[in-house]
């Protein structure tokens, strides 16, 4: 009785493990568009054996330009059926473009997150450049009412309204000055 208890989910893991075991068995190609295609059935014909990117077993295949295998002499490079051997120097640009569809989906994010962050940054700039261009005018106003010889009254700590003498009006113009420079300098 005890037997029957563990050779059960013995059994059972066995046969988990021998599904498990046929999901190795994958295909990868890059299809007509560009882009990966994962599948248990062997690519269509009309898929070139360069495309052919992994067969089932983990024997991993990939292109090598027919300039590099000539160098290095690498007569381990396995010949594949209906492929040609292209006489000269093979180039970059004939390689295969190994873009899948979420690659143009991430490329595309990217794209619309660089665009919003360059409208936040341009957004902080305009509203900067408004509150500099705000303290320029009210500097210009208030330095414009100083040198106008006006009589100003300011409000001292204990709550009393004074006047302002000539000192302190050449004090403030200087301060507004200073502020008017800083304020308005493009």
């Amino acid at each position: 009785m005890h037997s029957k208890s563990v050779l059960r989910p013995l059994l059972l893991a066995l046969a988990c493990g021998s599904f498990a075991m046929t999901a190795f068995a994958q295909w990868q190609w890059i299809d007509k568009d560009g882009r990966k295609v994962y599948s248990d059935r062997s690519p269509p014909s009309d898929i070139l054996e360069k495309n052919i990117l992994k067969r089932p077993g983990g024997m991993a295949r990939t292109a090598v330009p027919a300039e590099s295998a000539a160098n290095t002499g690498d007569a381990a490079t396995p010949a594949t059926p209906g492929a040609s051997a292209a006489p000269g120097k093979a180039s970059a640009a004939s390689a295969p473009k190994l873009l899948s569809g979420k690659d143009k989906e991430l490329e595309a994010k990217k794209k619309q997150a660089d665009n919003e962050e360059a409208a936040k940054k341009k957004a902080e700039e305009e509203k900067q450049a408004k509150t500099k261009a705000d303290a320029c005018d009210r500097a210009k106003q208030y330095l414009g009412t100083l040198q106008s010889g006006v009589r100003i009254g300011t409000t001292n700590t204990k709550g009393e309204r004074e006047i302002m003498d000539d000192a302190k009006r050449a004090e403030e113009s200087k301060r507004a000055q200073g502020i008017a420079d800083a304020s308005c300098s493009k």
